[in-house]
């Protein structure tokens, strides 16, 4: 792209954000049509910008930038309007999602079905009637994720001898190969029951959510590396406080 071409009115929300130089930010946002994209944000900090209240998490923008290297400059942003901010539990929930995003997307790769289940789970996330529904929304998000930047798991099938799961069965989950018959080898302990809610897309049940809430947190642990996720940390610590 060259520096006269300009990106228009993009849909478009914010990862995160940090300072640069004297009155900046650098915003990591998550767009539509444009996947992952590093914008700075001119004189954001600035109290009488127009920038300042737009640069924060879970608000609807439509964005326009221009630049050829990854940090671009951003020319305008707009609120959308609707997509209220997650409250309490719900809005640890969301900053967790974020920073799945930042840290798992690729930058300038588009997910226009991911960027559209982002926005869907951050709406069930703020409403009110989600209530103990927190562990289930994170589990189907986490899978869609992994599934839709190409890290996506086979639940429904033994890795080693392609024949169905069965559900009374216990098996190890091994993120390069997948599911097998537990014998002593190591991997995520899972019943088989488990892995045919998660290939079907049913938390319904408790062991499925816990067995789930495991396995995906091995599989992310395995495709992120040795850095741990701040978000989730805090989202351990507040479960400890409030059992």
């Amino acid at each position: 792209m060259s520096m006269d071409a300009r990106i228009n009115n993009e849909p478009g929300f914010i990862l995160h954000t940090y300072p640069y130089k004297e009155t900046s930010v650098v915003a990591e946002i998550f767009t539509r049509s444009h996947g992952r994209v590093a914008l700075i944000a001119r004189g954001a900090r600035r109290p009488t910008s127009a920038l300042r209240g737009l640069m924060q998490p879970f608000t609807p923008l439509l964005l326009s930038w221009f630049g050829k290297s990854d940090l671009k400059t951003l020319h305008a942003a707009e609120w959308q309007g609707g997509l209220m901010a997650p409250q309490g539990r719900a809005l640890m929930c969301g900053f967790y999602l974020n920073e799945l995003l930042l840290r798992l997307l690729a930058r300038g790769d588009a997910h226009e079905l991911l960027y559209d289940r982002t926005i869907a789970t951050f709406e069930l996330l703020a409403g009110e009637a989600c209530n103990m529904d927190y562990e289930r929304i994170l589990r189907r998000f986490e899978k869609n994720l992994l599934s839709e930047i190409g890290y996506g798991a086979t639940f429904d099938v033994d890795a080693e001898t392609g024949a169905p799961i069965e559900s009374d069965i216990r098996y190890v989950f091994q993120p390069e190969r997948g599911a097998l018959r537990a014998s002593g080898q190591p991997g995520c302990l899972v019943s088989g029951q488990t892995l045919i809610d998660l290939a079907a897309d049913l938390f319904e049940s408790q062991t499925t959510l816990i067995e789930s809430k495991n396995l995906m947190r091995t599989l992310i642990n395995h495709t992120l590396g040795a850095k741990p996720l701040y978000t989730r940390q805090l989202l351990r610590d507040l479960t400890e406080l409030n059992p």
